[in-house]
């Protein structure tokens, strides 16, 4: 998977043992407790279980996927989470596995600094130049374009300019990285068009750590991971992973080969830098898709239309503070050395979906296979609010 897509735009009942399942009976559904609301639809949750896992089969086939963790929650409560192929020859993956979560920490990056803005620490209409004047049109750009991706600003994750694949276990400092991306011409003026760039990202983190006298570690474990004791999902400064760890492998420099301990500095602002687990991602979905760690007027910000929209989808497609809103759904999709994953939450009907997923040497470069993987899944049980492009 090339690395300048990176975060870019995407049974019986002993299975329902098997997937580490607790019988549903929510607030969300109209459904009694042991079924699930599929489609218009009350199914009982074996049955939507066995499908799920059909549809994971099937789509690890198609797409040459080496392992799969895949979750679901309504409301709070789990309706599977389980785990398909291998994440090392002979070692079968398992659904408490972690990962690198990637783009799921621009969506918590964004949830402080909207934390940040409520304690009157720094406002979103803030000018860049009060914290980094040196900085290329800092006096034009707020702190708020730099979340909606209207900066202006260059991707430094670029391969011209960055080069990852010489040695990917570099350690890139925040500096070096926004160097790179401000060393670019600008894709537009500021506030002029909307362009995904991590230049952005690091700004943030720098902007805040320099505010708030705290490092974005703090910030995040303070504002997010122990409020939703998210006890599976830490800031890493190093490349390390917690055990048990979903290996990675990647194709990107011409050979396959296990990428899962690539260094991860060059992703994003330092303390954002994270892993994670299924259940955690799905705790996280259900938490920013309904505004909890925020106020009701910040969450409103977070998730209004403001950027440009995108085609096909005609206004159902945008980018809020860190975050995708497609056709109700609020997304993220991190894909980098050989780790794909998306997370997405449907507040129409408080549903949560996480997929991680890994690659066999035959699987494409384009894409995120576990995008594609969630789409199907979200397909199944919401069909009125489709995530595939192309498709109202």
């Amino acid at each position: 998977m090339k690395a300048e897509r990176y975060g870019g735009l995407w049974a019986a009942a002993f299975l329902v043992a098997l997937a580490g399942v607790t019988p549903l009976a929510s607030a969300a559904s109209p459904c009694s407790a042991g079924a699930v609301m599929v489609g218009a639809t009350c199914t009982p949750q074996a049955t939507v279980v066995a499908e799920i896992d059909r549809i994971v089969r099937a789509a690890m086939e198609a797409k040459h996927v080496k392992a799969t963790l895949a979750g679901v929650a309504i409301d709070g409560v789990t309706v599977m989470n389980k785990a398909w192929g291998e994440s090392m020859t002979g070692v079968p993956a398992t659904p408490d596995m972690h990962f690198r979560n990637g783009a799921v920490a621009i969506a918590y990056i964004g949830i402080v600094l909207l934390q940040a803005a409520e304690k009157g620490i720094v406002g979103l209409d803030d000018k860049l130049s009060k914290y980094f004047p040196e900085y290329p049109k800092a006096d034009q750009i707020t702190l708020a374009m730099l979340m909606h991706g209207t900066s202006g600003y260059a991707d430094f994750v670029n391969m011209d300019i960055l080069p990852l694949y010489k040695n990917p276990f570099r350690v890139w400092t925040p500096d070096e990285l926004i160097a790179l991306g401000l060393g670019q011409k600008m894709v537009c003026d500021p506030g002029n068009c909307w362009s995904y760039a991590h230049t952005n990202f690091v700004i943030v983190g720098k902007v805040l750590e320099k505010a708030t006298g705290k490092p974005m570690e703090a910030l995040i474990k303070e504002g997010i991971l122990d409020p939703l004791r998210l006890r599976d999902t830490r800031s890493e400064q190093t490349a390390v992973i917690q055990e048990p760890v979903l290996h990675a492998f990647d194709a990107e420099r011409g050979t396959y080969e296990e990428s899962t301990y690539w260094d991860p500095s060059w992703t994003l602002a330092k303390g954002a830098i994270m892993t994670s687990n299924i259940a955690d991602i799905l705790t996280s979905a259900a938490a920013i898709g309904e505004g909890k760690l925020v106020s009701a007027d910040s969450f409103k910000l977070q998730f209004a239309p403001v950027t440009a929209t995108f085609k096909p989808w005609s206004g159902k497609m945008y980018y809020g503070l860190g975050v995708f809103l497609i056709n109700g759904w609020a997304v993220q999709n991190p894909s980098f050395a050989g780790y794909a994953a998306t997370m997405a939450y449907l507040p129409s009907r408080k549903l949560a979906i996480a997929v991680s997923s890994t690659m066999k040497p035959e699987a494409s470069l384009e894409g995120n296979l576990s995008t594609d993987i969630l789409t199907a899944i979200a397909a199944y049980l919401a069909p009125e609010a489709t995530l595939k492009q192309g498709k109202q």
